[in-house]
């Protein structure tokens, strides 16, 4: 319970050093499109419910934080893009040229790889495990 505060789904902020760059790799590779062009330093991009925002240095989402902190791009930390075809997902993007960051891991949930856009900041694609009827 959050008291009389109400939050909503928001967006993901990743961190770029090319906010057109980024904007041309998300739409260009991945099925986003634009919703918002705010000039050189930020851009917000959307596929359906996720919207990640892309902010540029001079964006207010890059500043510093107020221990000096510079926040840059990278880490460890992604959203997750479903596909029903994982295979067919990395053999396009491979001839696209995109670097994956590793090899295709498989859980009890599903399938997953993880690849980096132009500044490091990770995206995962995930492929769901087959769901098995139930005999009863």
């Amino acid at each position: 319970m959050s008291g009389s505060i109400t939050y909503r789904t928001g967006a993901v902020r990743y961190q770029v050093t090319d906010v057109e760059r980024a904007v041309a790799f998300y739409t260009g590779h991945l099925g986003f499109d634009i919703a918002l062009r705010g000039g050189p330093a930020f851009a917000s991009v959307a596929n359906g419910h996720l919207t990640l925002f892309l902010s540029g240095p001079g964006s207010s989402g890059a500043r510093q934080l107020p221990d000096g902190t510079p926040q840059t791009p990278g880490g460890n930390n992604r959203f997750v893009l479903e596909v029903d075809d994982l295979d067919a997902a990395i053999t396009e993007l491979r001839g696209a040229g995109i670097v994956f960051r590793n090899t295709v891991e498989t859980g009890p949930g599903g399938r997953q790889i993880q690849l980096s856009d132009p500044d490091g900041n990770p995206v995962e694609l995930f492929e769901a495990a087959a769901v098995k009827p139930q005999v009863n």
